[in-house]
């Protein structure tokens, strides 16, 4: 269990050795509020050039 809050324990790896199967674990931090915020407005961006080159074609 991870202690510290904001932080997750994130799988990188699974793999078989012998008869048991063995998970790679990191630790990690979530974004920030501000970084969440732009890819939001990317994400957005992205679906309304799409939406126009369709109309467009």
């Amino acid at each position: 269990m991870v202690q510290q809050k904001g932080y997750s324990l994130v799988p990188i790896s699974m793999y078989f050795k012998r008869n048991r199967i063995k998970i790679e674990l990191g630790i990690g931090k979530g974004k920030k509020l501000y970084d969440k915020r732009k890819e939001l407005a990317k994400k957005e961006a992205d679906r309304k050039i799409e939406r126009a080159i369709k109309q467009h074609i």
